[in-house]
């Protein structure tokens, strides 16, 4: 696919929720489609927020009548409101247009008309009510699966510090009065709140 001047720059954009994930069958879509590498921008950051550095980037780069690709709607946000504010704000706005790969119906370059733009807000209000429901579908199954496990006596994080052998001995020289609780901590090993809490625990 070849881009002309007259046509307006055509930028991609990609993004995944984490950095442990990876950007790349989105780049293969953005490549395949034509966006040169250098104009395809990406981040690793969730898409509940839109103050990511390089989707403010592309805000600031696009002009009227550039092209904005994404693979799907939900690589855009993921939440429902704040889609149309951003859709509405790069086509209204700044005049440019936005492609959807897996959804060509989401095509501000094609049918232009009143019908056409019709279509396209009625599948982006779908499309973005989708991806918000399907984050907190998500968000649900994992505090459901939490409870689930917590109630089966699991427990997460990490495993509280044990005392060390010599800790009854200690306690019960503070006990006694032979040292205050600071002292006490101090010989164990830990912070006095830890050692206090140990020390209720006995």
């Amino acid at each position: 696919m070849e881009i002309t001047k007259e046509s307006g720059k055509i930028y991609g954009y990609a993004r995944v929720s984490t950095k442990e994930q990876k950007t790349d069958r989105q780049l293969d879509a953005l490549l395949e489609y034509g966006i040169p590498r250098k104009q395809i921008l990406t981040d690793q950051i969730s898409g509940k927020t839109f103050e990511r550095p390089a989707w403010q980037k592309l805000l600031r780069t696009i002009r009227p009548g550039d092209t904005l690709v994404v693979v799907s709607i939900d690589r855009i946000g993921r939440d429902y409101d704040e889609i149309q504010v951003q859709w509405k704000h790069i086509t209204r706005d700044l005049k440019a247009n936005i492609a959807v790969l897996d959804m060509p119906l989401l095509d501000t370059r094609q049918g232009r008309d009143l019908t056409g733009t019709l279509i396209a807000d009625l599948v982006l209000q779908i499309l973005s009510y989708v991806a918000q429901t399907e984050r907190e579908m998500i968000r649900k199954r994992q505090r459901e699966g939490i409870d689930a496990a917590l109630s089966r006596g699991v427990r997460f994080g990490r495993r509280p510090k044990a005392p060390p052998e010599h800790f009854s001995e200690i306690c019960r020289q503070w006990h006694d009065g032979a040292f205050n609780s600071v002292e006490a901590a101090r010989r164990t090993g830990v912070c006095q709140k830890t050692f206090l809490r140990w020390a209720r625990e006995v």
